[in-house]
């Protein structure tokens, strides 16, 4: 096996030249090359096509000695352009750089791909009762969700996110405070607060609206998950019952299980990983996953399964479509 290096990858991205090469680099596998020829792809981005963590307005504090460029929204307005270049998205003509979008996949399937980056409020405790330090989808992204979800006429409606619901992921990059969240969920297992309020009412809304067979697919932890959200078994519990799968990393080290925030009824039916795992193993250690979604045009149910890298399933569960 040669291990080949190119100069994008010998630093961390900043420049617009940087990220494009972080993008080819990718390229020079024989294997990425075959996979972006054969699979159609919905792409979507998280914070590692920036910075690990990063949120619009942060300064990179002094701590961080690897970086001249110090601000995270300019650095994603390059990630963003070079992602673009490489990637089979078609810019929005009003909003170029906007990466969340909608897909009507036929008459069975939408898919909803949201950015959880460009309009989340700084990482922090996580906390707060309101305001917009809480966004992380932010208003006009929630509004376009909700308004998506409400005109499909499609069974399934799928929504995926770049961060998982109930996995509580710290931000442990060396220039913030200890105790800092990164995603949705805070550690706190009461009612909601900080990024879970913008959930509550997104759960709450599909509820109030009827709208059926909605399943989220999300990512960001390195290892897969299946869970089902259980309103009895929740401290807010203003929704319909729903999954969410987790299936990556494809090529990455290896990290987790995390913890989880039971604030939403999380029932965790699959973690793919010990819970005593030495973390950032290697891919070659063969701890990578993938999941597959199977719609039956017949019974219009939707199969799930999550794989290891030897392709047998790990867990597997069909959903009957329910009606409206």
């Amino acid at each position: 096996m040669e291990d080949i290096v190119t100069p994008a990858k010998q630093q961390v991205a900043q420049t617009l030249d940087d990220f494009r090469g972080n993008f080819a680099y990718n390229l020079l596998d024989v294997h990425k090359r075959r996979f972006c020829a054969e699979v159609p792809m919905l792409v979507q981005w998280d914070d590692h096509e920036t910075r690990n963590n990063w949120y619009a307005g942060q300064r990179i504090g002094p701590e961080e000695k690897r970086y001249q460029e110090r601000s995270t929204s300019l650095l994603a307005a390059r990630a963003n352009r070079a992602m673009f270049e490489y990637n089979p998205m078609r810019p929005d003509t009003l909003d170029p750089e906007r990466v969340y979008r909608g897909f009507q996949v036929g008459p069975l399937l939408d898919a909803f791909m949201l950015d959880e980056r460009s309009y989340r409020g700084a990482n922090s405790p996580n906390r707060q009762t309101g305001g917009r330090d809480a966004d992380f989808l932010g208003p006009r992204q929630t509004s376009w969700l909700k308004q998506a979800l409400r005109n499909s006429r499609a069974t399934w409606k799928v929504v995926a996110g770049d961060m998982p619901i109930s996995i509580a992921v710290p931000d442990l990059n060396v220039d913030v405070p200890k105790g800092t969240f990164e995603a949705w969920a805070n550690a706190d297992d009461g009612p909601p607060s900080g990024r879970e309020l913008e959930v509550a009412e997104l759960l709450r809304f599909i509820k109030e609206q009827k709208i059926r067979n909605v399943v989220w697919v999300t990512a960001d932890v390195h290892y897969a998950s299946a869970t089902h959200y259980r309103p009895e078994i929740a401290r807010f519990a203003d929704f319909d019952p729903f999954w969410e799968f987790v299936g990556g990393p494809i090529n990455a080290g290896t990290f987790g299980p995390g913890e989880i925030d039971k604030t939403f009824g999380p029932d965790v039916k699959l973690v793919s990983i010990p819970t005593d795992m030495k973390q950032n193993r290697s891919p070659m250690d063969g701890l990578q996953f993938f999941g597959i979604g199977r719609i039956d045009s017949r019974t219009k149910a939707m199969k799930v399964s999550l794989h290891g890298i030897d392709g047998p399933p790990l867990f597997t569960v069909e959903l009957p479509p329910e009606s409206a």
